[in-house]
């Protein structure tokens, strides 16, 4: 049974993990680390206030040593904190997209995440496709994503850890929560969705990831189902996940 933690549940992509984990029946519990508590419009399972912890935390640059080891008491970590960088500086971005879950990790690392275990610590990142580990790419946020792919790894090298990549595609909120789409998106976006979604679906299918496969494929990741797994492009994901049953609680 999985213990993870799970940063972002109050955007797209996090909720979508949270409520994987929460319905799957080999997570044990859930850890919540954000700075707000889910918002109540959130549609969640019946199990969701027995399954979580919440840890309201203001600083993701600063892990106190007793946040770091209790932290570091779980199995994995999910870093599904994100948004998009349009309109956003560089600073900005790179302070939310790389300098947040780098300083996770090596909080984790120094609380001893993953000693005396058999398997190791899985930190799964969620980044984004053409993220650009070498930042010659003129897309500002595909450098920056691109950057903390390669930094998280070197932070864990020497650890009983395990970096786990996924970069999926275009994503939006599934018609099955219009809770999450008229909260969690604003006219512009819910305007890009409605055009760009049936586009995809119709011309590049491989480009889209529905959200409830990017909840399920990350709690994967996260329970060590592909252990050697590095990293996981959108098209691989959906190929990957036709041969998982959907187990639910």
């Amino acid at each position: 049974m999985s213990r993870i933690i799970i940063t972002g549940a109050t955007g797209v992509a996090g909720l979508a993990v949270y409520r994987a984990a929460l319905t799957d029946p080999a997570v044990a519990k859930v850890t919540l680390l954000t700075r707000r508590a889910v918002p109540a419009w959130a549609v969640l399972p019946p199990n969701a206030a027995e399954k979580t912890e919440t840890i309201i935390h203001a600083d993701f640059k600063t892990y106190p040593p007793e946040l770091a080891a209790r932290l570091a008491e779980h199995d994995a970590l999910v870093w599904a904190m994100g948004k998009t960088s349009a309109g956003m500086s560089e600073q900005a971005y790179t302070e939310l997209t790389l300098e947040y879950p780098v300083a996770a990790a090596r909080a984790l690392t120094e609380a001893g995440a993953g000693s005396g275990r058999d398997a190791p610590f899985r930190f799964v990142y969620v980044s984004g496709e053409q993220a650009d580990p070498t930042e010659k790419s003129r897309q500002m946020w595909a450098r920056v994503k691109g950057r903390a792919e390669r930094e998280l790894p070197e932070i864990m090298k020497d650890a009983n850890m395990k970096t786990h990549v996924f970069r999926p595609g275009y994503f939006f909120p599934s018609k099955d929560y219009p809770e999450d789409r008229q909260n969690l998106r604003g006219p512009l976006l819910r305007g890009l969705d409605a055009v760009i979604g049936p586009v995809f679906n119709t011309l590049a299918p491989s480009a889209i990831t529905p959200t409830e496969l990017l909840g399920r494929f990350c709690v994967d990741l996260a329970k060590g189902r592909w252990p050697e797994q590095d990293l996981s492009r959108n098209g691989e994901m959906r190929t990957m996940m036709k041969d998982v049953p959907f187990s639910q609680t």
